[in-house]
């Protein structure tokens, strides 16, 4: 085995006698439809390897799946994973297509010819590919933040056409992936992505120096899941080490604990908190990149909340065996569940693409005094589909009138969730309103094509 960068143990492509055990014993999966009346079950029987877990666990929310239960173990150097999961709408699987693919992702993904660790990058990466450039970002949150860099990109030509934006704990992470305007593919002049550099560096520093983001051009795409990417971003940034600017309702903050198991060798790490999709991924993705291997685990969600009980030693072989170990566990774990916690108003929109799209709608929500706590930008086709989580400048709860205002500026494409139903008051003053209402059932903009989850 080998270092990467620091970020723990990978299998070494050149060694082959490691290639010879992974082609010799090849991932066995197997689905089972039948077993269980509420849900899909899923086994998985492989070699073991560090970060194995997190890939399976990776390939099936790729697929849009939900994880409600699942049965985890490696002893012996063989890995063996049970899961119970449902589709989005908490139906076991029946189009025969997805059960498909997940059999074919996993094998592809396990296979000997996969890597599970790719290299970290720093803070803030230009990488250019054959058609679009990546862009990372880190940097302090601050109101219309993301209004101010897209504007920027906008002036130097360059289209959104994906993005992932992060903010917790006073920070901000992006992921966007960009063209050039004029010709639909990635930048390759090396003077304009440094001034695109620059000028995002400049933008991002802001009053704090000591807190700005450093700035690194590199040639390669980047390999690495944009999620996972988003998660080491904010845990290279600290942002588990600063003060809740909202604390959020303490009620709904998770309970993390770690034990040792002094008789096995391992320390237990137990979570409870509200369910939410991606957790798992979210809670197992932290342990790998504070370099824990997963020995066994339990995990099971049940009306709205869930359960997470792992046991694991650090890559060293050894349990937690210092406070400041476990309480900076304890932080990051924290930290993951609440980065992806929707937090505000959520707004979909699902529109034309256009160039300056996301430049032009984020300006409209700064003008709106509000900014965006959460965002997943995409274009699908000629189709942008947009979704943003916004709160007042305060950090509080967005009123209709707001809203009222960014529907007559934006447009009918958009569509408001999470807010509560106005008063008859509020009926009355804002007849836009039973407008909006009507039009924006789920069952209307299947008609128009337009209704987006």
């Amino acid at each position: 085995m080998s270092m990467d960068e620091g970020y723990g143990p990978t299998w070494d492509s050149d060694d082959e006698y490691d290639n010879f055990i992974r082609k010799m014993n090849p991932p066995r999966i197997e689905i089972d439809n039948d077993s269980c009346s509420d849900a899909t079950i899923v086994r998985v029987d492989s070699a073991n390897e560090y970060g194995i877990l997190l890939e399976v666990i990776q390939v099936l929310i790729d697929l849009n799946l939900v994880i409600s239960k699942a049965y985890i173990t490696s002893d012996g150097g063989w890995f063996m994973d049970v899961f119970n999961i449902t589709d989005k709408e908490g139906q076991k699987l029946k189009d025969k297509a997805t059960i498909a693919r997940i059999e074919d992702y996993i094998c592809k993904s396990l296979g000997a010819d996969s890597r599970y660790i790719p290299s970290r990058r720093r803070s803030v990466d230009v990488a250019a590919s054959s058609d679009h450039n990546v862009i990372e970002l880190t940097g302090t949150d601050r109101p219309g933040l993301l209004s101010e860099v897209s504007a920027v990109l906008a002036s130097l030509k360059c289209n959104v056409v994906s993005a992932e934006i992060w903010t917790h704990n006073t920070r901000a992470a992006a992921v966007m992936r960009v063209t050039d305007e004029d010709t639909g593919l990635a930048v390759t002049d090396t003077g304009r992505l440094e001034r695109i550099r620059d000028k995002l560096s400049y933008l991002l520093r802001g009053g704090n120096v000591s807190r700005g983001a450093a700035m690194a051009v590199s040639t390669g795409a980047s390999t690495t899941h944009t999620d996972r990417r988003l998660h080491q971003m904010m845990l290279d940034d600290g942002d588990h080490e600063q003060l809740h600017r909202h604390p959020p309702n303490q009620s709904q903050r998770p309970n993390v604990t770690v034990s040792n198991w002094n008789d096995k060798d391992y320390s237990v790490v137990t979570i409870r908190c509200k369910d939410r999709p991606k957790l798992l991924f979210d809670t197992v993705c932290t342990l790998t990149d504070l370099h824990y291997v997963v020995f066994h685990a339990n995990i099971d969600a049940k009306d709205n909340q869930a359960y997470q009980e792992f046991y694991v030693r650090h890559v060293n072989g050894s349990p937690m065996n210092t406070e400041a170990d476990r309480l900076r566990v304890i932080q990051c774990l924290e930290a993951a569940i609440e980065r992806r916690a929707s937090e505000g108003v959520k707004l979909e929109l699902c529109t034309n693409d256009k160039v300056g799209l996301l430049s032009e709608v984020t300006r409209i929500f700064r003008e709106n005094s509000l900014t965006v706590t959460r965002a997943e930008v995409s274009t699908r086709g000629r189709m942008a589909v947009n979704t943003f989580y916004v709160r007042d400048s305060a950090g509080g709860t967005v009123d209709q009138k707001t809203i009222d205002s960014i529907r007559q500026a934006i447009g009918q494409n958009i569509q408001v969730k999470n807010q509560p139903e106005p008063s008859d008051q509020q009926k009355k003053e804002s007849p836009t309103w039973f407008l909006f209402a009507n039009l924006f059932r789920p069952r209307s903009l299947y008609s128009f094509g337009m209704f987006m989850r």
